[in-house]
């Protein structure tokens, strides 16, 4: 069962990994469960021949980076309309302060989850102490759907309902179109780099005329090839891996910060600290932890 539990959380890891570009990721433990151990095995083929097709057309796979644990927050008087918000939500729902300020949240809701909300103001009218986590899909001012897991609840001697989410999201990284598109052997390079770095993120990054000498090529072509395909430096996306990395060690286990530090590339547990606050706006040691 723990076997199978684990297969289970490998492949919702592969999910995620292929969401986010890396096609290099694998799964290569079994399961006891024969159908656990086909869909781990139709992953990565699927994975293989994503890669397969994207090289042979000349690109590197797509790349996204990502907001973890984006926090939105949002605050509703007695009658459910808005009326605060965290700074962020206009952005996350591509609207504008004045078309949210005073609406009903009802506005914001997915026809699929209004139903479900309005069973939810019915036990918050009757509980005021009321508490749930429940999934809602917002739809923002381009009408796309935004699935999302919901806290509501109120405080102690208040008439206001608080609505918070932390969500992670992708986002697409844009290139220049005015740039010349490299060479489908430049595109080649670029994503046997871009699985170099994801495979020795525990390691010392080797400089640009290292890469260069591995890769057969020149510092140039490989630092604007990069560039070009991901819109960021070879360090910056590097530095970036290794935090997401170590994010998602803080949360899934209880290892010591300072030794997810030293295995995610870090020597020294304050740079790693200081890194990490400038990525994430908050420190290591703000997550909760997996208490299991």
């Amino acid at each position: 069962m723990a076997q199978n539990q684990q297969q289970i959380k490998n492949i919702y890891q592969m999910l995620f990994e292929i969401a986010t570009g890396n096609l290099s990721y694998r799964i290569t433990e079994e399961s006891e469960s024969h159908e656990v151990n086909e869909v781990a095995k139709t992953l990565n083929n699927l994975a293989e021949k994503l890669q397969q097709i994207i090289l042979e057309n000349g690109y590197v796979n797509p790349h996204y980076t990502y907001q973890n644990l984006v926090q939105i927050t949002i605050i509703l008087n007695s009658d459910y309309q808005i009326i605060s918000f965290s700074p962020n939500l206009p952005n996350f729902l591509n609207s504008k302060t004045k078309d949210l300020i005073n609406s009903d949240f009802i506005n914001l809701l997915s026809q699929k989850s209004i139903p479900l909300w309005k069973k939810i103001k019915e036990e918050v009218n009757n509980d005021d102490q009321y508490h749930n986590t429940i999934q809602l899909i917002l739809i923002d001012n381009q009408k796309q759907l935004v699935p999302t897991f919901c806290t509501v609840y109120r405080l102690y001697f208040s008439n206001n309902i608080f609505i918070s989410s932390v969500t992670t999201i992708l986002q697409d990284i844009t290139t220049d179109s005015s740039k010349a598109i490299p060479r489908k052997s430049d595109a080649v390079i670029i994503q046997e780099v871009y699985e170099y770095i994801m495979s020795h993120l525990e390691e010392p990054l080797p400089t640009l005329k290292e890469l260069s000498h591995i890769f057969g090529t020149n510092e140039f072509k490989l630092k604007d090839g990069f560039r070009h395909f991901f819109n960021t430096s070879i360090y910056r996306f590097y530095t970036e891996q290794r935090l997401k990395q170590a994010h998602a060690l803080i949360l899934q286990t209880n290892l010591p910060l300072k030794e997810i530090a030293f295995m995610s590339g870090f020597n020294d547990y304050t740079n790693f600290s200081k890194a990490f606050k400038k990525q994430y706006h908050y420190p290591p040691s703000d997550l909760k932890r997996n208490k299991e």
